[in-house]
Order: structure tokens, then sequence, then C-alpha cells
């Protein structure tokens, strides 16, 4: 089932790299969705951040909402994305809602209930070669832990990381034209 999801997503990027063109907000949403189901979770609990190297921020790419929010400072002590982003390290945080965390983004209204934070989370760092182009990040949302779903693994964490490939070519075609 996972390597028909994964294959699900190689595939919807390599009809997206058809067009030539950055992807529409449907597209978007439609990758969001792809990427999302491969974790058992909710399209607005997958998050792609890309990098503006000039700016030295992280910006969300999906979900669409956040994009026109605001950014992340790479030299961020509080957003795990940047930590991810500055150390290149992959990390399960079960418990995100006792670490330490910046929350702006988390106030933004995604279709939740209010009360519905991220509890659970896994945050990898989308590389090309050794270059670090984004981070991608799938949550688990609920009013507790115990109601969010279950604990992320060191397989999801792997399963994530293996993603990297198809996720640095989305980002590329994303980034056409910005």
């Amino acid at each position: 089932m996972i390597e028909q999801e994964t294959a699900a997503l190689a595939s919807l990027v390599e009809t997206m790299a058809a067009t030539g063109v950055a992807p529409d907000p449907e597209a978007l949403e439609k990758f969001s969705r792809t990427l999302a189901k491969i974790f058992d979770s909710d399209p607005d609990e997958a998050a792609i951040l890309a990098v503006d190297a000039k700016q030295k921020t992280l910006k969300f790419v999906i979900p669409v909402k956040l994009a026109a929010v605001g950014s992340i400072p790479l030299s961020s002590t509080s957003a795990l994305a940047a930590r991810t982003a500055r150390e290149r390290r992959a990390e399960v945080v079960n418990n995100f809602t006792a670490s330490r965390h910046a929350t702006v983004f988390e106030g933004v209204p995604l279709g939740r209930r209010q009360g519905e934070l991220i509890q659970k989370i896994i945050s990898a760092p989308i590389l090309e070669g050794t270059q670090i182009r984004g981070v991608v990040q799938i949550s688990r949302k609920g009013q507790s832990p115990a109601i969010s779903g279950p604990d992320f693994t060191q397989k999801d964490l792997r399963l994530l990381v293996s993603l990297s490939p198809t996720l640095e070519q989305f980002l590329k075609l994303f980034l056409v034209g910005k």
C-alpha cells in the first residue's frame, strides 16, 4: 500500500514536470493530499517549506494558506523546521506541545476546531546533494496527544527521508518562475 502511495506521489511530480510551469493551487492541494495519505494524515498536516537563500528564511509551499502568512528565519531557535534545515537532520517529536516551538503558524485557521494543535511531528530536510532546498514535515493534530493519532516511528521517519528526491523535484517545479 505505501509503495503505491509513494509511486503516486512520484507520478504526480512527473505529471507536474511535464507541464513545464509551476503547480497551480489545485495541483498543490492534490500533492498535499497525496503526501499526507502516505502517513495516514490529513492534508493540512503535511507541510513543505522552501529555503529562500537570499532572505535566509523558510517559506511555506504547502499548506497553501500558510504561504501568505510569512516565513521562518533559518536562525530561529524555536522553530523545528529551521533546526531541521540548519542541522540537515531528520527528527521525530511525539510530544511537540511540550517542546518549545514557534506557534504563529498553528494559529492560522485551516478548517479545524480551535484547540487542535500539532501534538506529534516528523521533520526531514529536502536535499539536493548536500545542499538544503527545503523541509518536509508531517504532523498529527488534535486536542490531545491521545486523540491525535498514533506516535510517529523511526520507520515513518525513514520513509519521509526516502521521499527527499521526489520532494526536491517538486520544489524545483514550484520555484519555476519565482
